[in-house]
C-alpha cells in the first residue's frame, strides 16, 4: 500500500463525509420549501467557468464572488459559505487527478499540503491580526519578482528554475515553513495557488508539481469549512450543489489541458497567472484604501 493511495484514501474519506452531511441538509431544505429561486443552469455556467480556470491555477473565489453579485445569483450574506461548500467536490477532483496524472515525490506532497493545513488551522488568529493591505502589497510585490525571474529564465536570458519533483531536506523545511505561512494568509481572503506555484519554481521544481500540491492542500482545508458553513445554514444550497456539479466537469477538461501541455507553454501559463494574481492583490488593496479614505 503507498503512500499515495492513503493520501487519495483519506481524501475520498473526507469528500464523503462532507457530501453526506450537504445532501442530507439539501434535502430537509428541498422537503420544507426552502430552496433558493434562482436559475440552477445560469448557476452552473458560473461554475463551469469559474472552475476550469481554477484548475489551471488562477483560482474561483474572486471571480464566483463577483459573478454571483453582479448577476444578482445568491445573497451576499451567504456567499462566503457557498465559495467553501461549492468548491469542495470540485477541488477534490483536482486533487485526485493532479496526484495521479502528475508525478511528485510523496514526502514532498505531504509535507507541503500537511504545513498548509496546519497554517490555516494554526495560523488564523494570528494572520486575522495583520493589515490585509500591507500582506496584499507584499506578497504581490514578492510574486513579480518570482515572475520577473521565471520570465528570464523562459528568454534564455539566465538559468533558474528547474524540473525536480521533490526537495532534500533543507529545502524541504524551508517550503513547509512558507507553505504554513501561505495556508494562515488563505484565511484571510490572500489566495494560495499563485504564491504556491511562484514557491515551487523559486525552489527549482517543476512548474507541474505545483498543481498536485496547491489542490491536495486546499483539498484538505475546505471539507472542514464547509461543514460548518452547511450545519450553520449560512451557504446558498442551489448554488452551491449547480456550481459544484458543473465545476466539477470543468476540472476534467482543464485538467487534461494542464497535463498536455508542454512544460515551456505551461511555464508561460503559470507566469500569467503569477502576473494576474499579483495585479488582483494590488488592485483589492488599492481599493480598500481608497474605502478607508471616505
Amino acid at each position: 500500500m503507498t503512500i499515495l493511495f492513503l493520501v487519495k484514501a483519506a481524501l475520498i474519506i473526507l469528500i464523503a463525509c462532507t457530501l453526506f452531511v450537504f445532501i442530507k441538509d439539501y434535502l430537509h431544505a428541498a422537503r420544507e420549501g426552502r430552496l433558493e429561486k434562482t436559475n440552477f443552469i445560469s448557476l452552473g455556467i458560473v461554475g463551469f467557468i469559474t472552475n476550469f480556470f481554477d484548475t489551471l491555477g488562477i483560482g474561483s473565489f474572486a471571480p464566483t464572488t463577483a459573478l454571483l453579485k453582479n448577476f444578482k445569483l445568491s445573497a451576499d450574506r451567504t456567499i462566503p459559505g457557498t465559495l467553501n461548500v461549492s468548491s469542495t467536490l470540485p477541488v477534490f477532483f483536482q486533487a485526485l487527478i493532479f496526484i495521479t496524472v502528475i508525478k511528485v515525490e510523496p514526502l514532498t506532497l505531504i509535507a507541503m499540503f500537511t504545513s498548509a493545513t496546519m497554517g490555516s488551522i494554526l495560523g488564523a488568529g494570528l494572520v486575522s491580526k495583520l493589515d490585509e493591505n500591507k500582506v496584499r502589497i507584499g506578497l504581490g510585490s514578492a510574486l513579480l519578482v518570482i515572475a520577473l525571474a521565471m520570465l528570464t529564465d523562459q528568454l534564455k536570458l539566465m538559468p533558474s528554475g528547474g524540473t525536480a519533483i521533490g526537495l532534500p531536506a533543507g529545502k524541504l523545511a524551508l517550503a513547509a515553513g512558507v507553505t504554513f505561512i501561505l495556508g494562515a494568509l488563505a484565511t484571510i481572503g490572500v489566495g494560495f495557488y499563485a504564491p504556491c506555484m511562484a514557491l515551487v519554481f523559486a525552489l527549482g521544481m517543476s512548474p507541474r508539481v505545483a498543481f498536485p500540491i496547491m489542490m491536495s492542500s486546499c483539498a484538505f482545508l475546505m471539507p472542514a469549512a464547509s461543514i460548518r458553513f452547511i450545519k450553520e445554514g449560512a451557504y446558498d444550497r442551489k448554488a452551491s450543489l449547480a456550481i459544484a456539479l458543473f465545476g466539477s466537469v470543468a476540472v476534467f477538461l482543464a485538467a487534461y489541458i494542464v497535463k498536455s501541455l508542454p512544460l515551456h507553454t505551461l511555464k508561460w501559463l503559470v507566469i500569467a497567472v503569477i502576473v494576474f494574481t499579483a495585479g488582483m492583490m494590488f488592485r483589492s488593496a488599492l481599493e480598500k484604501a481608497k474605502n478607508l479614505k471616505r
